[in-house]
């Protein structure tokens, strides 16, 4: 219950950020051009020393076999997620990319560290990569066979893959992880310093999307709550059954995995939806709506998961 309240709290946080980021927009303090420059901010800076940090612990092989476990089950409760999407969400391209990919690095990370610590990010370092390497492929293929598009070829999936920020961010701790080099505190202050960056500019951007929004469209759109049924309400739940049922898992790896999967739509499916001429009104909607209702899901679903797993 204890740990509900502190996630319950946690969330009520973001809100506000989320509020200071729309009445901005709504000033005309913050443009759609600032928008994208914060956007840039946090995939390029921030969430990379975010990445990096998480991989600055001792190599040991629990922690080397932790990473391989997380990143394992990571693979299987995605599969999990677009398996629902699709059975909730029918042939819906944006409903299934939305239901499908959740926000596991910009809303999960600090609800993460405010739940059970700075060091369990750890155990999410690999469902972020293959989140954005699924939305780099099956979502965009989702998006370009509604639209008629080409869909792009191995070779260039695989190099927008290799030279994504959070691709090179996960191999350069990967080598911090395996050369385990001391560094100097001027370049560890400075990762915490970029990395707390994460959640205001994250809970801004959300509130810039919200401040854009028909508010009536989007409360009347049943569809928003078709994919909300699908992202934050049953995906978390098989995934909570799925955790409880593997052995050997320690309780921390398994309250970041189920944070990961509970977490409400991921921003970026109104990036993609801009990217290939899909309806990026529709796109934002389901990320507003869904980070709306988290603030409630969300906080019963780890209550949930204490009472089985304590």
């Amino acid at each position: 219950m204890q740990m509900s309240i502190v996630l319950a709290k946690q969330v009520l946080v973001m809100f506000v950020l989320v509020g200071v980021g729309f009445a901005m927009f709504r000033a005309r303090k913050i443009s759609m051009e600032g928008n994208r420059v914060i956007g840039n901010v946090l995939i390029y800076l921030s969430l990379p020393a975010v990445i990096v940090k998480s991989f600055m612990v001792e190599r040991t092989p629990q922690h080397a076999l932790a990473l391989a476990m997380g990143t394992a089950v990571a693979l299987v409760l995605l599969v999990l997620a677009a398996v629902v999407a699709r059975v909730v969400c029918g042939r819906d391209a944006i409903g299934n990319f939305a239901g499908t990919f959740s926000n596991p690095s910009f809303f999960g990370i600090p609800l993460v560290v405010a739940t059970v610590g700075a060091k369990s990010v750890f155990y999410n370092v690999g469902f972020i990569a293959l989140m954005n390497i699924g939305q780099w492929t099956y979502g965009v293929s989702l998006l370009t066979r509604q639209n008629g598009e080409p869909s792009p070829t191995p070779r260039q999936v695989l190099h927008d893959v290799a030279t994504a920020p959070f691709m090179i961010a996960s191999l350069v701790g990967i080598a911090l992880f395996c050369t385990q080099p001391p560094l100097p505190d001027v370049v560890t202050t400075c990762l915490d310093d970029v990395a707390a960056l994460n959640t205001p500019l994250a809970m801004f951007m959300i509130g810039v999307y919200l401040a854009q929004t028909d508010v009536r469209r989007m409360l009347a759109r049943v569809a928003n709550y078709r994919v909300a049924l699908a992202r934050i309400v049953v995906s978390p739940l098989f995934s909570l059954a799925l955790l409880s049922v593997i052995p050997g898992m320690p309780y921390q790896m398994r309250m970041a995995l189920l944070i990961a999967a509970a977490c409400p739509v991921g921003a970026n499916v109104a990036v993609y939806a801009q990217l290939h001429d899909a309806d990026y009104a529709y796109a934002v909607e389901t990320v507003v709506v869904s980070v709306l209702l988290s603030i409630v899901t969300v906080p019963l679903v780890v209550g949930l998961a204490n009472l089985v797993w304590l």
